[in-house]
């Protein structure tokens, strides 16, 4: 006789030339073994999968021991499973999924779940976000759309519908569930470093911003793979157009002239495609170095003939007013004498100290001597 212990949380299997002839649970137990050719095989009830081998065994030629012992787990091409051990869920199962665990009390059970419908219920999408270290959370797409945003729902790389702000769970077994973010408030685009011929010649270097939306989602994207990119070119596309066909000159006169050309020329081509242009701005036009020098000398040139119409123009001023002095005091003795007045209290300032001799007159005659 054979004495075999058995501990709790321990169950066993005997063996003969390779063959299982008996399962032990916990206890003491007596097995004949006259001849020593037992063999006796213990595995800890841990709540681990039986050896894949093992379990395909026992399915076939022990399966009264699967029924008592095991928790047999066999998911069809449908079905998902989970695993909850303490209640607590801890395994997402795939579907085709076979395992087998040796029984441990109720601390382990398996949930089978149909897949007739790949989005997943929102109180089991809030179980999956709070626990973060699921085994098999990669067969769940859990998505979050924020808010003044939508998400584009695409099962196979077609569009499905719009999803509005809130949590969404899909499962992505089957199928390939995609959710694409997209903001719906006023975006900007940026065209830098655009560098473009004018029609005299000119090299110019322009950047610019346009302000947009989407104005229709579904048909955006229905229509272009990437509706931002097709925005970038058809600005591209518009700038050059409209600054190949004009002279430096005209760009420079009026930089409005082109943002409303661009407007409503943008606006019109893209419409089509779900997209709302709300602004278009010209923000800097920048001339190579050389232009840069001649374009300063030619205003510079133009500001002195400016400066040199103006001072002719006060001298001429000037002189005609001398003249029309003269007229007046030629026939009117009084305003000469105020004049004569004027002039003395003009030297008067800028001397310090005078000494009058013979009186006023006398000054008068010797500072102002005026030829009839």
């Amino acid at each position: 006789m054979k004495k075999i212990n058995i501990a709790q949380g321990q169950i066993a299997l005997t063996s003969k030339n390779g063959d299982f002839k008996q399962l032990l649970t916990a206890g003491e137990h007596h097995l004949n073994d006259w001849f020593n050719r037992l063999t006796v095989s213990l595995f800890t009830l841990d709540n681990e999968p039986i050896d894949e081998k093992l379990a395909d065994h026992l399915r076939q030629f022990h399966p009264d021991w699967v029924d008592d012992h095991c928790i047999d787990i066999a998911l069809t091409d449908d079905e998902i499973g989970f695993i909850y051990l303490h209640n607590s869920l801890t395994e997402i199962l795939p579907p085709a999924t076979r395992r087998l665990y040796w029984k441990n009390g109720n601390n382990l059970k398996v949930e089978p779940q149909s897949l007739e419908n790949s989005v997943i219920d929102s109180a089991f999408v809030a179980r999956l976000m709070g626990k973060k270290r699921i085994k098999g959370n990669e067969l769940a797409l859990i998505s979050q759309v924020p808010a003044w945003h939508v998400g584009m729902l695409k099962i196979d790389g077609e569009i499905q519908d719009l999803l509005q702000p809130g949590t969404y769970g899909y499962w992505k077994i089957n199928h390939k569930p995609e959710v694409e973010i997209i903001d719906t408030r006023l975006q900007s685009l940026e065209i830098s470093g655009q560098e473009i011929l004018t029609k005299d010649k000119v090299t110019l270097r322009i950047n610019l911003c346009a302000n947009w939306r989407y104005h229709d989602i579904l048909l955006a994207f229905s229509k272009l793979s990437q509706p931002v990119e097709h925005l970038y070119r058809e600005l591209q596309f518009s700038i050059r157009e409209i600054v190949g066909t004009r002279t430096l000159d005209e760009l420079l006169e009026n930089k409005q002239l082109v943002d409303e050309l661009m407007l409503a020329q943008v606006a019109q081509c893209v419409v089509e495609f779900g997209l709302e242009i709300d602004s278009i701005g010209v923000k800097d036009i920048i001339l190579p170095g050389d232009m840069r020098t001649i374009l300063s000398q030619v205003v510079e040139a133009e500001k002195s003939a400016q400066a040199n119409v103006i001072r002719r123009r006060e001298e001429t001023a000037a002189t005609r007013s001398l003249l029309n002095t003269a007229k007046v005091m030629e026939n009117n003795p009084v305003a000469l004498r105020l004049k004569e007045l004027e002039t003395l209290e003009s030297i008067a300032h800028r001397i310090d100290q005078i000494s009058v001799y013979g009186g006023l007159d006398q000054v008068l005659n010797g500072l102002v001597k005026i030829k009839e």
